[in-house]
């Protein structure tokens, strides 16, 4: 299997996150990649390769350029009146209430406040090379998808930072750039394909889910932990199925606590046969391994050995395959469950005969 894999990711280094009051070390950090990158380097049945690089057109393809453009000044826009922040987070947020009756707001001038205008939570530090690292993630992305589109049968970019958070216009959740998205449009556009994402991250794509909430050429189908207790709170509910001519294009499927190899499977094998039934000519996988038995930041219990059959599963589509890295945030572990679920993707079921 191809392998995509740039060192770029390493230049966003969050030396905090903000989260339930206090400043705690990032979960998400340059070590997550490189502990995958290794793993998979010891195995033989992957092929790295460099990604190409792809510019801003496909990104504003389905961003706001507002959006693409205040990552790209915004940490040396805050430099330059507060002094030197490693790390910039928000501080006010842009909520509509704040203008009940008025009118809508525009976005502000002040650097600190145009932070919060973008930015919908305090756990995404922008720092020095973060816009750099968000590009670099969306060209590993693209180039797994070419890879595929050129014929082979899965492709996996091994992202980072992750992407499946980042709204249209809205970043966070350690996501700046969605690169399911930005790899769902290009592939419908470019190659006229119906295209199906699934999202298998514990904590629901809110902006993949956004993105084509009106779309019915771009399937999502996503399970994750219930929002009821799971970030990002507002999104994933079951009644959420698209709308307009998007509607039914979207599948939710909120799993409770602890949910084990048995149910997983079987909600993964359910949510399969809806995409089978959508028609998809190319599945994108959003591939967050937090649902993993131990995870620090979440509460289902996934085991290596659910993570590669749910690759078979995935596998059993038929389908060509782009597998693109989300969330997982067991460092240690990480490595050897995305190596499973890829070999579970890639590889043929027991007792099923290999290729002549």
């Amino acid at each position: 299997m191809k392998v995509v894999y740039t060192l770029r990711h390493r230049s966003h280094h969050p030396q905090f996150e903000l989260e339930n009051g206090a400043l705690q070390e990032p979960f998400e950090h340059p070590g997550r990649a490189e502990i995958i990158r290794s793993t998979l380097a010891a195995d033989s049945s992957f092929e790295f390769i460099a990604p190409d690089e792809w510019g801003t057109a496909p990104i504003e393809a389905v961003h706001d350029p507002g959006l693409v453009a205040f990552l790209e000044t915004a940490w040396y826009e805050y430099q330059q009146v507060h002094g030197f922040t490693h790390d910039v987070v928000p501080d006010i947020f842009a909520m509509p209430a704040l203008r009940e009756k008025m009118g809508p707001a525009r976005e502000p001038e002040a650097i600190g406040a145009r932070l919060g205008w973008w930015c919908f939570e305090t756990t995404t530090p922008i720092m020095h090379g973060t816009y750099a690292a968000a590009r670099s993630s969306v060209d590993v992305a693209l180039t797994a998808a070419d890879q595929v589109i050129n014929g082979e049968p899965v492709a996996y970019g091994l992202c980072r930072p992750p992407g499946h958070h980042a709204a249209r216009a809205a970043y966070g959740g350690y996501c700046f750039f969605n690169n399911a998205a930005v790899v769902a449009h290009h592939l419908a556009e470019s190659t006229g394909s119906k295209v199906a994402v699934l999202d298998v991250d514990y904590h629901h794509g809110n902006g993949t889910q956004q993105i084509f909430y009106d779309r019915d050429d771009v399937q999502f189908v996503s399970l994750h932990g219930d929002p009821v207790r799971a970030y990002p709170y507002l999104t994933g509910f079951s009644g959420e199925i698209g709308t307009g001519k998007g509607r039914g294009a979207t599948s939710n499927y909120p799993l409770p606590a602890r949910t084990d190899d048995e149910r997983y499977l079987s909600a993964l094998t359910a949510a399969c046969g809806e995409i089978s039934a959508f028609g998809p000519d190319v599945v994108v996988v959003s591939l967050g391994l937090d649902t993993y038995y131990d995870d620090p930041i979440s509460d289902l219990a996934v085991t290596p050995d659910g993570f590669e059959q749910s690759g078979a599963v995935v596998r059993q589509l038929g389908l060509p395959t782009v597998v693109l890295q989300e969330g997982g945030y067991a460092t240690e572990a990480l490595g050897e469950n995305a190596r499973r679920w890829l070999l579970g993707v890639s590889s043929p079921e027991i007792g099923e005969p290999e290729p002549a």
